[in-house]
């Protein structure tokens, strides 16, 4: 990019001075990615770091080549390669993107050789490759063509004969059903000519102009090239029709380039195939069939084995000048290749002191397919290796499942005997808010590190993990971020409401000691906390990291601080009771443990600032970072406090949700008459969270409904087993609430109607996106119950 700002490319600078370019490019920005990695809360081992070109990697790269050369494995040869004119490289089939285009499907007519007025058709979207044709292929049972497989057809423009042959792989109801086969340029029709013994004509070159095979065409350039091509065929009567026709066409991933297919002497692995056990396929294809390696989520296991089952041999030398240079030495003198880990001063077969090595770097992803064990000292038997090989899991996005997975496996295996690692957990993409994949052309990026100037490191974690699952693309907009900054703020500010009771409080030595939670909201919270921890770690065994995301989200906004700590908040202010101080601090530091993965700044924060306040005895770690992450390995389930607690958390959300729908001013009290039935003990000793979280005053409490006073009109909430009494006579205008409501329920009846519509139909069903179906499902669910709601209160104000 350097070069191309300054209107220069590499073969401006020589092969020298660019990569002295390069390596001082290297050394000025080689620091920013640590930087930038440590700003994201990346826990590394910074002493360790590697980079693919250092003598280590490097040594590795070049043993790895010599072992397979020597094997049979890697061999030199000419063979239909993908070439990327505008890189001047060649590429493995993976580094192609396939685009639907828009084109023309041109139909020539073949004359044949021994009856000029008789023709095949041919059809092809590619007319200028025609030049290069050395045969014209059908399917071996097609009637139309039976009497002429054998004979040869004239080629047009080139007026050479080239033959007709019968090949299974001919599709019969495309085009014509007659294929013209131009084997230096499409990768079936280098198969078919092998199978035939077709000559193979280059007649585009590397530079993307017609080579001199191409005749009076010679040094034409393609486009250009198909328009003349066209333009003769129809001066000569040839060209029988032109349809539009949509195809795909493969792109160079790197810059977008048109690829060409065409016939270049590569160096190439041979994989084998996947039924073959002891191939380099067979045994990546085994290891994860087999159960060695565990693929997550287990749907990729199956692209995976498909992939391998449909292998081609790759193809590593690249004609670029930064990377891994191929460890090959030609001989001037005797033409030997000397294929060898350390350069060589002579060559190996005649002595000859004139050798020159191969020009070609390797495939990037041949070094990097051998980062697990080359970073570890390879092929060295290292300490490292032997404690750290393999290891137990590798995180990484889908996209690169073929590039990079697969070729460590490969690798691996045929290096060390065994397999890199035992688990892949594959994650999405991130794109756009609209579910577009992220791109400086369409504008529609995010720089991570502008989010975490303006919103925080913990944030841009929290928000990219937040509603995840393996191998789901994520879509992803400030509006997740600024909802992860909520939660942030949510979590220092109670931590710091927590802390700031602390002080010069005693009687906490007991925080962490489990028998002494005795008040019931303090082993509701308790119980929950357990509950929490144990299907967190579920999820994260499960490398469901949204999932236990969403649970110690949910957990600490919703149990901790919206209702434990509002509980608490009563309890010290009368000063009764036990202290629910040191259960608050036990489960803000057991859940600051939970979320420091997620949130590692914020929660290291938090911690130093707790520890600073708790007895020494007992206390919590130095750091959070080598804090134990907690588990439930002794569970303190409580069904009693939470069933107890969890009805005068549904009582205060009916009176609130009743409160709010009929428009009662916050401030105000209300009178509430609460029938137990059964449930008189627990509701009585709760009456105060009752009274003032829901803002009752008075509250009777009374056995059953025989023990109950009469009451006004208003309503009367079921809460099983409770019932509550809401007198409203002179709180609200009964009849004009009737009519208000009455108006909101036609309004959600009118709703529903069109989104039942909606959902129900077919045509929407099929089209439009799951998500939008499941958020219109959603949101027919939603006014289904507002609708129930509506209803049941205007019953009751009715009655």
């Amino acid at each position: 990019r350097q070069l191309a700002a300054e209107g220069k490319s590499r073969h401006d600078l020589g092969r020298e001075k660019f990569i002295e370019t390069v390596w001082e490019h290297v050394r000025k920005t080689g620091g920013i990615i640590h930087e930038q990695s440590r700003r994201l809360g990346i826990s590394a081992d910074w002493d360790r770091h590697k980079f693919t070109l250092d003598p280590g990697p490097s040594k590795a790269v070049r043993t790895t080549f010599v072992n397979l050369y020597k094997k049979g494995r890697i061999y030199r040869h000419e063979r239909i390669i993908n070439w990327c004119v505008r890189c001047a490289t060649a590429l493995s089939d993976l580094e192609v993107d396939y685009q639907d285009v828009d084109g023309k499907l041109y139909h020539i007519r073949y004359p044949l050789e021994d009856d000029p007025k008789s023709s095949i058709t041919v059809a092809t979207t590619r007319p200028e490759t025609m030049l290069g044709d050395t045969g014209v292929a059908v399917h071996p049972e097609d009637d139309r063509y039976s009497k002429i497989v054998g004979k040869n057809v004239m080629l047009p423009i080139m007026d050479r004969p080239i033959p007709v042959v019968g090949d299974d792989a001919i599709d019969r109801e495309f085009g014509t059903g007659a294929l013209k086969v131009t084997p230096a340029h499409d990768p079936v029709d280098f198969e078919i000519g092998e199978r035939h013994g077709l000559e193979v004509i280059n007649v585009i070159g590397l530079d993307g102009n017609l080579t001199a095979a191409a005749g009076k065409y010679a040094g034409a350039e393609l486009n250009e090239a198909r328009l003349k091509v066209v333009e003769e065929l129809e001066q000569l009567g040839l060209l029988e029709m032109v349809e539009d026709h949509r195809h795909s066409v493969g792109h160079c991933q790197r810059c977008n380039s048109v690829v060409e297919p065409l016939v270049s002497l590569q160096w190439f692995v041979n994989l084998g195939g996947s039924d073959q056990p002891d191939s380099i396929a067979g045994k990546a294809h085994a290891a994860v069939y087999n159960g060695d390696i565990k693929v997550v989520p287990e749907r990729f296991k199956r692209v995976y084995l498909n992939w391998l089952e449909n292998i081609r041999d790759w193809c590593i030398s690249r004609q670029l000048w930064w990377g891994h240079r191929i460890p090959v030495w030609y001989c001037a003198s005797c033409q030997h290749m000397t294929v060898a880990v350390e350069d060589p001063d002579n060559c190996e077969n005649c002595g000859g002191t004139e050798i020159e090595q191969d020009a070609d770097v390797l495939d990037t992803w041949f070094s990097s397919g051998l980062w697990p064990h080359s970073t570890l000292g390879w092929p060295e038997e290292t300490p490292d290796l032997e404690y750290f090989y393999p290891t137990a899991v590798l995180e990484t996005g889908y996209d690169i499942l073929f590039f990079w997975v697969a070729r460590m496996i490969m690798l691996g295996i045929e290096n060390t005997g065994q397999v890199p690692f035992r688990t892949v957990f594959l994650h999405g993409l991130i794109r756009d808010a609209s579910g577009a994949k992220m791109s400086k052309t369409r504008g529609n990026t995010l720089d991570p590190l502008e989010l975490i100037d303006k919103y925080g490191t913990d944030a841009l974690r929290f928000a990219l993990t937040t509603g995840t699952a393996p191998g789901n693309d994520l879509r992803f907009g400030e509006n997740r971020i600024e909802a992860a900054r909520n939660f942030a703020n949510k979590v220092w500010n109670a931590s710091r409401f927590v802390i700031s009771g602390l002080e010069g409080k005693s009687g906490l030595d007991g925080w962490h000691d489990l028998p002494k939670f005795e008040h019931r909201e303090d082993r509701w919270i308790v119980s929950r906390l357990d509950r929490v921890t144990a299907e967190v770690n579920e999820s994260l065994r499960n490398f469901e990291l949204g999932d236990a995301q969403q649970k110690l989200y949910d957990f600490f906004w919703n149990d901790y601080c919206d209702w434990y700590i509002e509980m608490a908040k009563l309890r010290l202010r009368s000063g009764e009771g036990p202290s629910p101080l040191p259960t608050l601090v036990h489960v803000l530091e057991r859940i600051l443990r939970l979320l420091h993965p997620f949130m590692p700044f914020i929660t290291e924060e938090i911690w130093q600032n707790l520890r600073s306040k708790l007895p020494k005895e007992g206390g919590a770690a130095e750091s959070i970072m080598v804090a134990e992450y907690p588990t439930a390995d002794h569970p303190r389930h409580d069904a009693q406090a939470e069933e107890e607690i969890g009805l005068v958390m549904q009582t205060i959300r009916a009176v609130r949700n009743t409160r709010a729908q009929l428009r009662i001013p916050a401030g105000q009290r209300l009178e509430a008459q609460i029938e137990a039935n059964g449930m008189q003990g627990p509701i009585e000793e709760e009456a105060e969270v009752i009274r003032a979280l829901s803002r009752i005053d008075p509250l009777h409490i009374v056995a059953d409904g025989a023990q109950g006073k009469d009451l006004p009109k208003g309503v009367t909430l079921v809460v099983n087993p409770l019932i509550v009494h809401l007198p409203l006579e002179g709180v609200v205008d009964l009849s004009a609430e009737q009519k208000r409501l009455r108006g909101e329920l036609a309004e959600c009846l009118k709703n529903m109607e069109r989104v039942e519509k909606l959902v129900s139909n077919p045509n929407f069903r099929q089209k439009a996106k799951p998500e939008v179906v499941e958020t219109e499902e959603a949101r027919l669910q939603d006014l289904k119950e507002r609708q129930q709601h509506l209803n049941e209160i205007l019953e009751q104000l009715a009655g």
